[in-house]
Parts: C-alpha cells; sequence; structure tokens
C-alpha cells in the first residue's frame, strides 16, 4: 500500500492537525506513508507536499454575507481546498486518506489515478448527528454559530458513500455511525493520545482559589453559554473561571464581551493551555457535540478532573466519581451539580494514561 494523506490544516496544530498528525506518523510507523499533502508539514519531511489554500479564498471569506454565515465560511475553505488536493494528488498513489468535508473531490481524482482505496477520517460524530446537536446548541442558546451548512451536510454524506473505509477514533463515533446505517464493516476504530508534553506539574498553587478551565473555541456550539451560566448560577466565592481560546462570530464576540463585563472571576486568554491546565482544579467540556476532544484529554493527562458532556468522544475515558464525571448533554443544573461536589470532595489521583495504541492503519506487507 502506498497512502496519500490529505488536510487543509497544518501538521500538529489545533485539534485536527493532531489528528492528522497521528495519522501520518501511525502510517510512517507502518511502512505505507507515501506522501502528505497539507499547509504545512513536519520540518524537514521528505514526504511533505505542500499544498496551500488559494490566496482568493480569504478575500472571498471576508465578503458580506460570507463573513457572517461561519458555515458557509467553512464550506468555502473546504471546497476550495478540497479543490487544490485534488489537482495535487500524485499519480503513483495507491491509497487515498481524506478527512471529512474536504474530501470528495480529491476522492474522485485518486480513483480516476487508478487508487483502489479511498479512506475517510471522520472528526465528528456522523453529519446527521451534529446538525441536530448544533440546531440543539443554536435554540438552547440563542447564538447560532456552527460551522455546518446544508451544503457541507451533503457532500459529507457523499463522501462518507464514496469511502472505502471510515476510520473513527471513539466509540461515540462509530455509534453514531451504525446508528445513521452505516454498515459496520466500513468502520475502522482508532485510537487517539495527547502530546507527552502534557504531564501533571511538580507543584500546584497552595492558595485557597478554586480554578475551573476551558481550552477550545469559544461559541454555542462548545457549550460556552452553559459554562458561564453554570458558574454564574454556582457563585462559588473563591472560584475563578479561565477560557483558553478566541471566538469567530460577532454574535459571541458581543456575547463574550457582555460576560467579561459583568463578571471580573471570568477571563479569556488565548495561548498555550499547558500553563493553565496545570493549576487548574477542574476541567469543563460543556460541548454539544465533539468527536474526540484533545483538551480535555490533555486535561486528564494533566491529572485534572473532567466533566464532560455525554455527546463527547472522550467521554468514555472518564468514570464517574474517579477522574471526572459524565453530563447530560445541555444541562447547567448538571454542570453545577458536579462542580459544587468536586469543591466538596476533590478527586484523589486522577490522572489518566493513555497508553500507545496498537497500530490500525495497515503495513506495507498486507
Amino acid at each position: 500500500m502506498l497512502r496519500v494523506i490529505g488536510c487543509n490544516t497544518a501538521y500538529g496544530s489545533g485539534g485536527i492537525g493532531q489528528h492528522v498528525a497521528h495519522m501520518i506518523e501511525e502510517s510512517r510507523a507502518s511502512g505505507v506513508l507515501h506522501q502528505y499533502l497539507l499547509p504545512e508539514g513536519k520540518p524537514d519531511d521528505p514526504l511533505v507536499h505542500p499544498v496551500q489554500t488559494p490566496t482568493w479564498v480569504s478575500y472571498a471569506a471576508a465578503c458580506p454575507p460570507i463573513r457572517w454565515m461561519p458555515g458557509w465560511r467553512s464550506h468555502l475553505y473546504n471546497e476550495a481546498y478540497d479543490r487544490a488536493l485534488a489537482r495535487a494528488v500524485p499519480d503513483d498513489g495507491t491509497a487515498y486518506m481524506g478527512f471529512v468535508g474536504r474530501s470528495l473531490r480529491s476522492f474522485h481524482a485518486a480513483r480516476s489515478k487508478g487508487y483502489d482505496r479511498l479512506e475517510l477520517i471522520a472528526a465528528n460524530s456522523h453529519v446527521d448527528n451534529v446538525a441536530r446537536l448544533h440546531e440543539r446548541a443554536a435554540q438552547q442558546t440563542g447564538i447560532r454559530d456552527t460551522w455546518l451548512n446544508a451544503a457541507q451536510q451533503r457532500k459529507t454524506c457523499a463522501e462518507y458513500a464514496t469511502a472505502d473505509r471510515i476510520y473513527v477514533h471513539s466509540e461515540y463515533v462509530r455509534q453514531s455511525f451504525l446508528d445513521a446505517g452505516i454498515a459496520a464493516e466500513k468502520l475502522i476504530r482508532t485510537h487517539l493520545k495527547p502530546a507527552e508534553r502534557f504531564q501533571p506539574p511538580v507543584q500546584r498553587p497552595a492558595d485557597d482559589v478554586f480554578r475551573l478551565v476551558y481550552v477550545g473555541r469559544l461559541d454555542a456550539t462548545k457549550g460556552i453559554p452553559l459554562l458561564v451560566e453554570a458558574f454564574t448560577t454556582w457563585n462559588h466565592p473563591a472560584a475563578e473561571l479561565t477560557l483558553v481560546g478566541g471566538w469567530g462570530t460577532p454574535a459571541m464576540r458581543r456575547y463574550m464581551q457582555g460576560v467579561l463585563a459583568d463578571n471580573h472571576r471570568i477571563t479569556v486568554a488565548p495561548g498555550d493551555p499547558l500553563p493553565t491546565l496545570q493549576q487548574a482544579d477542574v476541567f469543563v467540556h460543556p460541548s454539544y457535540e465533539d468527536g474526540f476532544g484533545y483538551a480535555p484529554v490533555e486535561a486528564l493527562a494533566c491529572g485534572v478532573p473532567v466533566i464532560a458532556t455525554a455527546d463527547t468522544g472522550m467521554a468514555e475515558y472518564l468514570t464517574d466519581g474517579v477522574n471526572g464525571y459524565v453530563v447530560p448533554t445541555g444541562s447547567v443544573s448538571a454542570i453545577v451539580e458536579r462542580l459544587d461536589a468536586l469543591a466538596r470532595r476533590p478527586l484523589a489521583d486522577t490522572r489518566t494514561l493513555f497508553p500507545a495504541p496498537e497500530p490500525t492503519l495497515g503495513s506495507a506487507a498486507r
């Protein structure tokens, strides 16, 4: 097998970048990596073939009304990059691996060049499930900032049908595909893990402050309004909430500006999350949907208990009362209840180790 991997995210950058880096390195270790197509690869790697997003996309995405429509903006970037990938697919590969929402045209290009295997990485649960949960987020929070639109949803479903194999990285994602009628034999379970640098600190702060942390995009689909409401409802006198991330829509900007003006115990701190995680007492992941959730898994690796919703892939790594709690999606009261429980009775030895999984991406001998 000669595998070519394509994605519109730089190697190791953010959740998708970490995911694609994992797939690249596992393919390399298995001896099947032929080439990978990214905006930026691993430094000094001879197997990377840089593919840039067309320059016109940034100008188009900045123009009204697309600039105010995150779903169309995301689809524009993904579609333009998929076209660029299709032009860059090499002639001498045998298997093409791409990410959902940005692979249909490159799939067609690979098939036309004689590739005998098309592989799709499902970064989220089945797209119909994502659409349902993002709509629930909009209804419950009053903020509509989903990255998914109907065109992207149709394209993703076409990718599911075209792919020979679909790689899923949590039982939550796998079950969503089975529920949608995708055959079990088409699904391959992979396992992800946090980077080695995420380790517990030598010493945690010795003061009386109870530190809550969230890391990731600040938007409604990630449940940020629920977390803010839970924090203010709980009203613990010595608690602080740090949000490590940024917002991408005017509606979320206005919402967060109001939150920060009204509550000095809530702060936004973009940048490297590791120092903040190593001071945290609890990590809260209130997302309406996440196929995996690198940030809460990184918190577990740092020995921080995690409160996460049931609609996240990382929930399978939580054992209630041991290293955190799984709460119903969309429930403010459940988050408050678990915050109160952790403040009253901190969990002991919550660090979760993630052993290296057995390779699942094939070998050159196959």
